[in-house]
């Protein structure tokens, strides 16, 4: 038996080297909260999360103060256990949002220290087999003097990098105005690339969201991301009806029962699960079983070092968000590894558990206050 000895949780805060913007705001800095949690055997394992960038230091103070206190002394390797624990103690402070955030990165710390112990990669302990899973390119991110050329040619140049599907940012300009961006990019990237769509909950009601797509689906998009905010699931599914297109979505949401409302709702829909918001990977894995029942694909949201192993491991997943450098997605800017490209395709660590750490030089840099130690139970 090996019992979890101490945790320890910082907040780091890492600014953009350009802002960048999407429908709804701007964007100049990611904050994260960092997990190590350690068993009396010594060995560590590291989580992380995404709080926001405001007030980021709630998912910290979450793991600190509420749930990782419960955590000192139990049997690491009873994940399931301390899930429903940690979970129980948040019922009155939030069973989405920061706490919730807080609590998947103490799970996917778990997980990681776990599959260290047993000497595995993460995939393999969680009974995969595949080296490698197929990415999509993350960008087209409006910016300042960044015109529809601009924009081909940053997904052209995904392209050229072998990547066969790419995304790009819309819903922040007049559905007309997009409609010119999506058919530069058509035009650049030709037919048979998956050109994706993320409108970042940009629209407010039905009518003006089916407007758009119409002006869009001639550029064959592959899904369009987030068109609503993500409890209106009565308009996803008028959407999701009223057009060709796919509604990809989820990547806000928490838990199985809410994922299951979501499957119940809506029609035609991927489901972009995050391990870091959802409850972990113990809730990940979950949410997938479910959708699978439904005949529904997961292509998680970011963190494509933490996802790449999950969707290496279980069945009904398809791609991994990839952002090529680190100028939107900075978090790896903290870390000590990157996951090889090679077409396309991410090459999975062969080093046991997630195949990377945080790189204490880097993260020392952006920390808001230093690593907070919790080595007592509650």
């Amino acid at each position: 038996m090996t019992l979890i000895s101490h945790i320890e949780a910082a907040t780091a805060v890492v600014p953009l080297p350009t802002p960048v913007a999407f429908s709804g705001r701007k964007v100049t800095d990611r904050c994260y909260t960092l997990v190590r949690v350690t068993g009396d055997d010594g060995v560590t394992g590291i989580g992380f999360c995404y709080p926001g960038d405001r007030v980021g230091g709630l998912a910290t103070l979450a793991v600190t103060d509420l749930l990782g206190p419960i955590l000192i002394g139990s049997d690491a390797h009873h994940v399931e256990d301390s899930w429903a624990r940690m979970y129980q103690e948040s019922l009155l402070h939030g069973r989405a949002g920061s706490v919730m955030r807080g609590l998947s990165a103490l799970d996917i710390a778990l997980w990681d220290r776990n599959a260290r112990a047993a000497g595995l990669p993460l995939h393999k302990y969680l009974g995969g087999r595949a080296d490698r899973v197929p990415a999509y390119a993350s960008g087209g991110y409006y910016l300042d003097g960044k015109g529809p050329d601009e924009l081909a040619e940053e997904m052209l140049g995904y392209v050229a990098a072998g990547f066969r599907a790419v995304k790009m940012k819309v819903g922040r300009v007049d559905p007309a105005e997009d409609a010119k961006r999506l058919a530069v990019v058509r035009e650049a990237v030709g037919p048979d690339v998956l050109v994706m769509l993320d409108a970042n909950n940009a629209f407010r009601d039905i009518t003006e969201a089916v407007r758009a797509l119409r002006l869009w689906e001639p550029y064959d998009p592959y899904w369009v991301e987030e068109p609503f905010g993500p409890d209106d699931l009565e308009n996803h599914a008028r959407l999701a009806q009223s057009t060709s297109v796919l509604v990809a979505t989820g990547e806000i949401e928490a838990g199985r029962w809410r994922f299951k409302s979501l499957l119940d709702a809506v029609d035609a829909v991927i489901l972009q699960t995050d391990a870091a918001v959802c409850g972990g990977i113990t809730e990940f894995r979950k949410i997938a079983t479910t959708a699978d029942s439904y005949g529904i694909t997961l292509c998680p949201h970011w963190f494509h070092d933490l996802h790449a192993p999950l969707v290496g491991a279980l069945p009904n997943t398809r791609y991994v968000e990839y952002f090529p450098t680190g100028e939107v997605a900075n978090f790896r800017l903290i870390i000590d590894r990157q996951l090889a490209v090679e077409g396309g395709m991410l090459r999975l660590h062969d080093r046991p558990g997630l195949g990377f750490d945080f790189s204490d030089d880097a993260v020392a840099a952006y920390l808001v206050e230093p690593w907070r130690r919790v080595s007592t139970s509650r």
